[in-house]
């Protein structure tokens, strides 16, 4: 039966709001999803620049600090439209303004990331609440629209709300109250989906959710290679060796794809459907997702070094690639890999590995051997599930 004009219109612009079936067939990531990725990477991008200046100048401790809680603003924001939509999506006018509204405070978030390192999250602050209250807008949306979820969706907005009060009351708080009052509602924030979702949860398709996962994991894996590229790119306008930067960038280069290979060679929705409610898989990646960016920012430092333009020691340019590798390495054995992997030889060369590339830590050529560590991991991966995914 054809739909009158009028109607087709009320269609787009409104769209009732249902909660999506868990096994609908063929959900994949819309272009309003992967338009809210983009536009998170540049705070992503943004927060590893400042870590490489942090690092570059020997300022270790302060600027993997800053990182990780800049980070946490940008992650947290990304993951809570991420389940949101693959519980509710509906595509709509209001639900497409309501995302536009979450990409500015993104795009606020980013460009306060230079101050949040200098210790002032003001503008923090205010991208990530207003990121946070156009999500409460969302769960009031479908409390009214969605009966069965009425209850979740109510503790979910009623937890944002208390929460992003205490971020906002944060701000007048004592300087030695910095680090726990950050720590204590972080946790809170990571609370309110448990809380929320404890009697009636929401139907977040796993599917949909791996797929979501995977293409945030290849954006920051991309931004990683554009920063090297561009580290390398102003090494060869100051008139330094080409040669050597070339194969630095060459062993950068095999990082991120060896790291790309071992993520995706596992179904990630296999694994996430082990996981009785999801969290600690959805939580976990707030490490690969951290250490992918970081891995980046390790080879800029490198090549920092190598031109002389850094005041990074040695151990401390290594670090800053062989720590972040050896974290995603961790990271991935435990969420899509399995300690207990049927096949021993790939359960055993996760962690192996990582132990490997902190090590060569302490080698002239850290960056070298790291990169031949994760292409042996690889390798090895290939050959013990004769190219098959290997399920724990």
């Amino acid at each position: 039966m054809s739909v009158a004009p009028a109607n087709r219109r009320y269609r787009v612009w409104y769209r009732p709001m249902t909660a999506r079936d868990r096994d609908e067939e063929h959900r994949a990531a819309t272009p309003l999803e992967l338009l809210f990725d983009l536009c998170f990477v540049v705070a992503v991008g943004q927060a590893a620049a400042e870590l490489h200046h942090a690092l570059s100048e020997n300022h270790v401790g302060h600027g993997v600090l800053s990182f990780l809680l800049v980070f946490f603003a940008i992650w947290w924001g990304w993951v809570n439209f991420t389940w949101f939509a693959s519980a509710f999506d509906t595509d709509d006018g209001p639900y497409r303004l309501l995302t536009f509204v979450q990409i500015g405070g993104a795009l606020v978030v980013a460009a306060g990331v230079g101050k949040a390192f200098s210790d002032d999250f003001t503008v923090i602050v205010i991208g990530y609440v207003l990121m946070r209250l156009a999500m409460v807008a969302q769960w009031l949306r479908a409390a009214r629209s969605v009966p069965e979820c009425r209850s979740t969706a109510l503790r979910y907005a009623l937890g944002i709300m208390i929460v992003q009060a205490g971020w906002i009351a944060r701000l007048a708080v004592p300087e030695s109250w910095f680090l726990p009052s950050f720590l204590v509602l972080a946790a809170a924030e990571m609370l309110v989906p448990v809380w929320a979702e404890r009697r009636t949860p929401t139907n977040w398709h796993r599917h949909h959710i791996a797929e979501r996962y995977g293409l945030f994991t290849l954006i920051v894996l991309g931004e990683t290679i554009f920063g090297a590229t561009n580290a390398v790119r102003e090494a060869i306008d100051t008139g330094h060796d080409v040669l050597n930067l070339v194969f630095l960038a060459l062993a950068g280069l095999v990082l991120v794809f060896g790291m790309w290979w071992l993520y995706f060679d596992q179904p990630g929705h296999q694994r996430l459907a082990q996981f009785k409610y999801g969290y600690a898989w959805g939580y976990g990646h707030y490490l690969i997702f951290t250490s992918a960016a970081a891995v980046g920012v390790g080879i800029e430092v490198a090549l920092d070094h190598e031109t002389h333009t850094g005041h990074a020691p040695e151990l401390v340019a290594a670090f800053a690639t062989t720590v972040p590798v050896a974290v995603f390495l961790v990271s991935v054995w435990l969420l899509h890999v399995g300690p207990r992997n049927e096949c021993r030889p790939i359960a055993i060369g996760f962690p192996l590995a990582a132990v490997l590339a902190l090590a060569v830590s302490f080698t002239p050529v850290p960056v070298y051997l790291t990169a031949l560590v994760v292409a042996a991991l690889v390798a090895t991966v290939v050959i013990a599930s004769h190219g098959e995914p290997v399920s724990d």
